[in-house]
């Protein structure tokens, strides 16, 4: 898997290079400086994995991003701040089409790229197995007809809860997009981000839907017609109170997972809180979280649905889950927008 690699940090690039070169089966062909000097050697050398800083000089990340998407669209890794300015930049390279994002701390340098080497390769693996498909960005769509769900048809629910990955930002900008009026249903989104990135997605979701989008915080009570965006770097629990209500309880349980925060846990924790009356969906990502969750869920009479293969950036969650048995349909990221929506239309016959 031949990986390109572009920074304006000679450290970087030298430190991406050797964590790539000491993983069999991946090589570093090339590096660059620039943006610039990147699209010329995106072009000229047609890499499978393309690792792009966003703040260089002569050529910014997101120019290159656009012409490399282009002249001679790729997979690309972007390397970004961890900073608010730096997950806002994120957010568009996603929707200019970029596969993932992974966060650098420039305050520790040292300490980020030992603790990157893991994601940074299992990203590579992952996205450069992929045959790219790159769509460019678009303005948020009104909703297809929804999807004949069986399964959803006359059923009043109580939660909706959404676990996503890689590839996953744009993808809920579109089904948050669809969300008519008058839809009321809370939902509860687990994205595998960093806590400042998923801050910046709540306020973007927040911008293109008709719902009120919270980032969440421990203790919050789950209302009608708001949705909740996870904070990155923990877990979030649905609980059902006294009340017979429900809040969020985030919090670092459980302690080992992999992936933060856990779309297990948010799925699992929706099948003990809300049971029969739960909608889950599985979106695009790297690995199998969300299958256990899911498990839960349908075995409380909840309703799974799963993003179509043919639409994800890649298609580890929701094969899992499919291949589990516990998936009602698979849907593409339009026509789960329509299935939302339709939950409205549903209601007001």
């Amino acid at each position: 898997m031949r990986v390109l690699v572009v920074d304006d940090s000679a450290f970087m690039r030298r430190a991406v290079h050797t964590m790539v070169n000491s993983e069999p089966g991946l090589e570093v062909i090339a590096t660059a400086r620039n943006g610039k000097e990147g699209l010329e050697l995106a072009g000229k050398l047609r890499p499978d994995v393309i690792t792009l800083d966003i703040e260089m000089p002569e050529m910014d990340g997101l120019t290159a991003l656009r012409r490399i998407m282009r002249e001679c669209p790729t997979n690309v890794i972007m390397v970004s701040s961890l900073t608010t300015e730096g997950s806002v930049a994120s957010l568009q390279a996603l929707r200019l089409g970029a596969a993932d994002v992974i966060a650098k701390d420039h305050s520790q340098v040292s300490l980020t790229v030992t603790n990157m080497r893991d994601e940074l390769v299992r990203k590579i693996r992952a996205i450069g197995a992929r045959k790219h498909h790159h769509k460019p960005d678009r303005k948020p769509t009104p909703a297809k007809p929804h999807a004949r769900i069986p399964s959803l048809e006359g059923k009043r629910l109580d939660l909706i809860a959404i676990g996503s990955s890689t590839g996953g930002p744009p993808v809920l900008e579109t089904i948050f997009a669809a969300i008519p009026p008058g839809f009321d249903t809370p939902i509860v989104v687990a994205q595998h981000m960093p806590e400042l990135f998923t801050r910046s997605m709540a306020a973007r979701l927040n911008d293109v839907c008709c719902l009120e989008v919270r980032h969440a915080e421990d203790g919050m009570t789950v209302e009608r017609g708001c949705a909740y965006i996870a904070p990155g770097g923990q877990h979030t629990h649905v609980r059902k109170t006294r009340l017979a209500h429900w809040r969020l309880d985030v919090n670092d349980e459980p302690a080992d997972a992999v992936y933060r925060p856990s779309v297990d846990a948010l799925l699992g924790s929706a099948a003990e809180a809300v049971g029969a009356r739960a909608l889950g969906i599985v979106l695009t990502g790297i690995g199998d979280d969300g299958c256990a969750g899911a498990r839960e869920l349908h075995g409380k009479g909840g309703v799974v649905l799963a993003q179509s293969q043919e639409t994800c950036v890649v298609y580890g969650m929701p094969k899992a889950v499919t291949e589990a048995g516990v998936t009602q349909a698979n849907l593409s990221p339009d026509e789960l927008g329509g299935a939302l929506a339709g939950l409205v239309r549903s209601a007001a016959a």
